[in-house]
């Protein structure tokens, strides 16, 4: 249900990789990673339905490390961030998964959203992707409620895809 998305970079690879790295380890993503997605998202993506505002996945583990981010990078495009989705359970970490099917069943019921959402398209926000089910189920989640197009975008990708 999710349209294409980007990723600014590979996991810890030299230039931005390293510095996603470093700065997920910090607990605070840089500010000039927050400029760069917000270049990547204005000057390379041709979008269908640009987005009329921006959400983002959300951690238990470190809840304001995207938060953060995304309400940094919504200044900048000059949408509003509306903080829409809700963590309600906790799960095992999606890369400790065997394979896709243990992936989306173990997201099966972890989200919900914390209010009504607005119907115009949206970009969702995550740190990482590697199976990219945690952006899937998101997505269906956000359309299911009546959010337009929804794109995905992450900071790195930190599969082999």
């Amino acid at each position: 249900m999710a349209q294409p998305g980007m990723v600014l970079s590979r996991w810890g690879d030299s230039g931005w990789g390293k510095m996603v790295a470093d700065d997920k380890h910090a607990g605070k993503f840089r500010q000039q990673l927050v400029e760069a997605m917000a270049d990547m998202i204005c000057t390379q993506w041709k979008l269908e339905d640009y987005p009329t505002w921006i959400t983002c996945v959300p951690s238990n583990r470190r809840p304001s490390l995207v938060t953060d981010f995304t309400e940094r990078l919504s200044k900048i495009l000059g949408i509003p961030f509306l903080n829409v989705l809700n963590k309600i359970k906790d799960i095992e970490a999606q890369k400790n998964q065997q394979n896709g099917y243990f992936q989306c069943r173990n997201l099966y019921g972890a989200f919900d959203l914390t209010c009504d959402i607005p119907g115009g398209a949206v970009f969702l926000i995550d740190d990482t992707v590697d199976s990219r089910w945690t952006f899937t189920i998101a997505a269906a989640l956000l359309r299911e409620k009546g959010s337009g197009l929804v794109y995905p975008v992450a900071l790195a990708s930190t599969g082999h895809n």
